[in-house]
């Protein structure tokens, strides 16, 4: 303890402490020798919760006991009656609050109240919710206390409105309390769902929130709780499982499925030509992978036996959860179908003016408080997330450089600042492109440090990624599978995983990288129609014999450049 003045104790106070101590364990060891004995013996009864009440008021983090404890109830439950069982399960409630005192944050304790509570057969649930109430003045953060509630309201039916406001009294107290917010976060889509956004609460709901949470922020603005709720609010809606995309190619002899999360696919993927079903079997580009965002199947070859008639290609995921079509007509040899990201709007808000208009006060007032704390990284990165919602096109010159300012900020976290840069940068570009209604996409001298969103580029046909700061070409750029031309120079590249099975690809720059091996380039022999390679600038170029190993390995390339001159 501070302030007290540390007293040395003699050698024959330490050995009456040691003598003490070895006591204590050999009444433990044998307690507990003799509770799992009696439970091997099938001697479930009163002398059993006897022997394990000695040892959990100790350590209440022994689960094999809480389990025999479980078994003597079970039996009690046998030859007692109701009333009898109800103060047998009362006296052990009690003890459970003694457990908790000792360690309020013990799994076993909170889940054998539970249990007890559930076969009790009147449960006092205004008690357990008074008991919450208690250990929460305690430590607003027991999440074990938190989860107990959530079981308390539910089985008793507690109004969530009543939650809602319980969640309020304790964040007016201290904002800080991120467990009420969280839970907050919990209740609102519960209470005030929008019906057209999955997870997401009505306006009106939400505009009430934001003025919450902003003078959460104001009053402690190095407080991260409220920005971490704020953040939800301007999260967008949680899109159930969908089809992205569907191509059929001709010349490859294949349809490919673009999924919006990785699933295993199974059975649950059923192809219908013309509205009726064949047989095909699904797999994922590396053949590898149990779950995948993108499954690809052959088309067999009787399918498609007039090259002039039209043919409708459907896919269907279980039994209609999610399903596309698209038409191949007369003289095509590939088509295909997929979501617009501008139409949908994976990457933005649908804005009313009446939300748009508090978002913009709110990005005003953010600006002036970031005057006022010029080192908040929690004001900086919410102006970056406000301008994203409002609109990401409009702002985007202006939120890079409050990414700067933020990496400046908070060095320690840099790493994470570019790969969200790296991930506002894409959903940019592929917006522009889209606008556009081009299949080129320019992702060059952005700074770029991850690559994503890549389910969303299945019909390019040209990539610029030169200029940034790739180490590694992820592994699902196998699904841009109309990609006929990659430039990667000046970047820091030293493996090529993601280039497996590109089946358009003709050309290929990967100027000035980090390739130091013949052998990284072994994912390319699987690129059937890859003609132009170049090089130029790698560390293998300087080995006298990569020219000839690379023609051995990749024969379908007719022009490997290796050298500037």
């Amino acid at each position: 303890m501070h302030g007290r003045i540390k007293v040395k104790t003699s050698l024959e106070q330490q050995e009456a402490k040691r003598k003490e101590r070895e006591k204590k364990l050999q009444l433990y060891v044998s307690a507990t020798q003799a509770a799992l004995q009696k439970r091997e013996n099938g001697q479930l009864d009163k002398e059993a919760l006897d022997l394990t009440a000695q040892i959990l008021s100790l350590n209440p983090d022994f689960a094999s006991l809480w389990n025999l404890r479980r078994e003597v109830f079970l039996q009690l439950q046998t030859d007692r009656s109701d009333e009898e069982m109800q103060s047998v399960c009362s006296g052990e409630l009690t003890f459970l609050e003694n457990c908790l005192r000792v360690s309020p944050k013990s799994y076993g304790t909170w889940y054998h109240r539970c249990w007890i509570m559930k076969i009790m057969p009147k449960p006092d649930w205004e008690r357990e919710l008074a008991l919450c109430n208690r250990f929460l003045e305690i430590d607003e953060r027991n999440f074990h206390c938190w989860d107990y509630r959530r079981f308390v309201t539910q089985s008793s039916f507690v109004p969530l409105p009543e939650e809602l406001e319980f969640t309020t009294s304790l964040i007016s107290k201290n904002f800080s309390n991120y467990s009420s917010w969280h839970y907050r976060s919990k209740l609102l889509p519960q209470i005030h769902p929008d019906q057209l956004r999955i997870g997401r609460v009505t306006e009106e709901a939400l505009l009430n929130e934001l003025e919450l949470v902003q003078n959460a922020f104001f009053t402690d603005p190095n407080d991260q709780s409220a920005w971490f709720y704020h953040r939800w609010l301007l999260g967008r809606a949680d899109h159930p499982l969908q089809i992205r995309c569907v191509m059929v190619s001709l010349d490859e002899a294949c349809v490919s499925v673009t999924f919006s999360q990785p699933v295993a696919v199974q059975e649950d993927l059923i192809l219908f030509l013309n509205d009726k079903p064949i047989f095909v079997s699904w797999n994922t580009a590396g053949r590898k992978e149990k779950r995948s965002l993108f499954w690809v199947c052959e088309l067999p070859k009787e399918c498609i036996n007039d090259p002039c008639c039209q043919y409708k290609f459907q896919v269907l995921w279980k039994d209609g959860e999610a399903k596309k079509e698209c038409i191949l007509y007369p003289g095509r040899r590939e088509t295909w179908c997929r979501d617009s990201a501008t139409e949908n709007e994976f990457f933005s808000l649908d804005l009313s003016e009446g939300k748009s208009n508090v978002l913009q006060q709110e990005l005003k007032s953010c600006k002036e408080l970031q005057e006022l704390e010029p080192d908040n990284k929690w004001c900086l990165l919410t102006i970056i997330l406000l301008m994203r919602a409002l609109d990401p096109l409009v702002y985007e010159k202006e939120s890079l450089g409050y990414f700067e300012t933020l990496k400046v900020v908070d060095p320690m976290r840099s790493g994470y600042y570019d790969d969200l840069r790296s991930r506002f940068q894409m959903e940019n570009a592929i917006l522009k492109m889209e606008y556009a209604e081009s299949f080129i996409i320019d992702l060059s001298k952005k700074d770029l440090t991850r690559l994503c969103h890549l389910e969303h580029l299945g019909e390019v046909t040209h990539m610029n990624l030169s200029a940034n700061r790739l180490c590694v070409l992820p592994s699902n750029l196998f699904m841009l599978r109309r990609l006929q031309v990659l430039e990667v120079d000046n970047n820091e590249v030293v493996r090529l995983e993601g280039l497996w099975n590109l089946p358009q690809l003709e050309e290929l720059s990967l100027q000035c990288n980090k390739i130091k091996n013949v052998s990284d380039l072994q994912p390319l022999s699987s690129c059937p129609h890859l003609s132009v390679l170049h090089l130029q600038g790698n560390p293998l170029c300087e080995k006298a014999d990569a020219r000839t190993e690379l023609e051995a390995l990749l024969p379908q390339v007719k022009t490997i450049h290796l050298s500037l001159i």
